[in-house]
């Protein structure tokens, strides 16, 4: 394994950050295949949990220290930051479900809205504040209810940490250092990268083993990578116990992971595969590939197909 991640290593950093050429022989390739998206999903009730910080109120009192003055502009930008976050996730909702039913709660309420809302699934949104900024009640509470719920869990970059963190793993930099201890000019990971599949066994990977699949793209089926969006500068210390390593990275080792046991399925991503359909909006040339996400909307389909078998009574 550590000559695999190495050897992977070289092939990642060898791309532009602007999300260069695949490695050879992928890169060898002039065209994409088009495929229209088609509603495969008959119906599913998804949860959709905001959680980046609404008021004073969900503040430490770090945060409220570290912000004094600033706090009401800093708040205001985690508003904006959530609106483009929880309409990208919404989106993809409603762009794979025939029937969809999506209720937004926050991070502070999950508990009480999974309880009244019964969804088939919950979807994490991701963050932009380090975690000592957030009142400790709220994590705590989330803390004990994500080690219990028996609804299955997709969990997106800030919401890949605080699962992490909820079963004993710990936030660090990048460069492993302590959130505190460097809260500017972190190193990042940024824009589309590559990662590579650890456990290509896991159903959420369904048809990657079969060579005439029509569902991945061939660097996917034939060596096991995913082109993925990043953005984070914090990552988890380890894979939490109970949890399996589903893919990784030379600069963040946990990638992707998940929980399937004690009646419970929590997938977790540090990556941003909810971006699929803010790209298909955006790109209206045909100089441009509408599908660039596309690795991401086959994870979040295969959730969500895996969450409804998973919720059916026996």
């Amino acid at each position: 394994m550590t000559q695999e991640i190495s050897e992977f290593a070289a092939e990642e950093q060898q791309q532009a950050d602007s999300g260069g050429p695949f490695p050879f022989p992928f890169n060898q390739h002039t065209f994409c295949r088009y495929e229209p998206i088609e509603r495969r999903i008959e119906a599913a009730s998804v949860l959709v949990v905001d959680n980046l910080l609404r008021d004073e109120a969900d503040l430490s009192d770090l945060g409220r220290a570290e912000w004094g003055a600033s706090a009401a502009t800093q708040l205001k930008r985690e508003r904006l930051i959530a609106e483009m976050a929880l309409e990208n996730i919404s989106k993809n909702v409603s762009r794979l479900v025939k029937r969809p039913t999506i209720q937004v709660a926050h991070l502070a309420e999950v508990a009480s809205a999974a309880q009244s809302f019964k969804p088939d699934a919950i979807v994490l949104s991701g963050t932009l504040r380090d975690f000592d900024f957030y009142n400790p009640e709220i994590i705590e509470s989330f803390g004990r209810f994500i080690r219990t719920t028996k609804i299955p869990v997709l969990a997106i970059c800030g919401g890949h940490q605080i699962v992490g963190m909820s079963f004993g793993a710990r936030v660090i930099t990048l460069d492993k250092l302590e959130q505190h201890q460097q809260r500017e000019n972190r190193p990042l990971e940024y824009q589309y990268r590559f990662i590579r599949i650890t456990d290509p066994q896991d159903p959420i990977f369904l048809g990657v083993n079969n060579p005439d699949s029509i569902v991945w793209q061939d660097y996917t089926r034939q060596a096991r990578i995913l082109r993925v969006w990043q953005n984070h500068g914090l990552q988890l210390d380890r894979v939490p116990e109970g949890f399996k390593l589903l893919a990784t990275s030379y600069l963040c080792r946990n990638q992707m992971m998940v929980k399937n046991t004690d009646g419970q399925l929590i997938y977790a991503v540090q990556f941003h595969l909810e971006k699929s359909f803010e790209d298909w909006n955006k790109s209206r040339t045909r100089w441009e590939h509408q599908n660039e996400s596309r690795d991401g909307r086959i994870l979040f389909e295969h959730f969500l197909e895996l969450a409804l078998a998973h919720s059916k009574p026996n």
